[in-house]
């Protein structure tokens, strides 16, 4: 069997990839360009990519081609259709993040609420050392017990995130983008419900034609002035020039996002423009990447391949 690792810089060179030469003659390339990767598939029958596209360009010389594993959750980059035409199966990974984006949500959240820039650069100014009393004041922070915590996006990360609130006194409420989705433990609410009621929003959906551009100029003016507003699920449900507007105009307290329209960050982002870092955070699109998330990944996509040939596939 031949294995190709497309785009192996996705999920980072420290992640001990040995283990899929016990399934067969593994290739690793850290990225591949679409012709590039016309070429790296002719022989393969399992390709693992995470954002190259799988379609009927890229993959037209991949003659023996069986198997294509996604390493994440999303799958828009696979042409379905295709990949059915042509009798070849594919698998995603979901749930294997729960945890680590969970912990960045909290990480990000705290940053922002106890004003951890201003402290930070305070005490390395060396004021603190001529400060006549043992504490500084000058800029206030409440406790997280009491606040309404809205999450948009009641998966299981939405879900876990929920948890921890609640842990920390939070009243939850959420709402759900499909309208599908109800659970007995927290409170189900309208859009327009969400916005206003919520100290802190955090968005953990999929990108779907309901999310897009679902965070908008009224969503953020139906928000408190006081809200702290966090993005971990993906870039396009938030209009990112209405963010800066927002944030620029006071009509929000602060924004945390790790994931954006576009990524990388392209040069005309409106984000750019808001430099500080007590109204806005931006992470590079790590929620997902501790060290065990991904290796947890790729342990993962190795037992879909062995499963898929252990299987799935006719005894020659």
């Amino acid at each position: 069997m031949n294995i190709v690792l497309l785009d192996a810089d996705t999920i980072g060179r420290d992640i001990d990839l040995t283990v899929f030469e016990k399934l067969g003659n593994v290739t690793v390339y850290g990225f591949s360009s679409p012709e590039e990767m016309r070429e790296r598939t002719k022989d393969a029958d399992v390709i693992i990519l995470n954002k190259m596209m799988a379609n009927d360009y890229t993959l037209e010389k991949a003659s023996h081609l069986k198997l294509v594993c996604v390493t994440a959750t999303g799958t828009n980059n696979l042409d379905k259709d295709y990949l059915a035409h042509r009798g070849i199966a594919w698998r995603n990974v979901a749930g294997y993040s729960t945890e680590c984006v969970t912990q960045h949500t909290f990480a990000m959240l705290f940053y922002l609420m106890e004003k951890l820039p201003y402290y930070d650069a305070y005490v390395k100014s060396e004021a603190y050392v001529n400060n006549t009393t043992f504490t500084h004041f000058s800029n206030v922070f409440h406790e997280l017990w009491g606040m309404t915590w809205g999450i948009i996006g009641l998966g299981a990360i939405g879900r876990r995130v929920a948890q921890i609130a609640s842990a920390f006194g939070c009243s939850v409420i959420y709402y759900s983008a499909s309208g599908q989705h109800n659970h007995p433990d927290y409170e189900r609410v309208s859009f327009e419900e969400l916005l206003s009621k919520s100290d802190i929003i955090s968005v953990h959906a999929p990108l779907t034609e309901r999310t897009e551009g679902l965070i908008n100029r009224r969503a953020f003016q139906k928000m408190k002035k006081s809200a702290i507003f966090l993005n971990l699920g993906r870039g396009p449900i938030v209009v990112e020039k209405d963010l800066a507007d927002a944030l620029q105009a006071g009509e929000l307290a602060a924004a945390g996002l790790d994931v954006l329209s576009a990524e990388p960050m392209q040069a005309d982002n409106p984000l750019k423009r808001i430099k500080d870092s007590s109204k806005l955070l931006i992470t590079p699109h790590i929620a997902w990447a501790g060290v065990e998330t991904r290796r947890r990944l790729m342990d993962i996509i190795w037992h879909q391949i062995k499963t898929f040939f252990d299987t799935d596939q006719p005894s020659a």
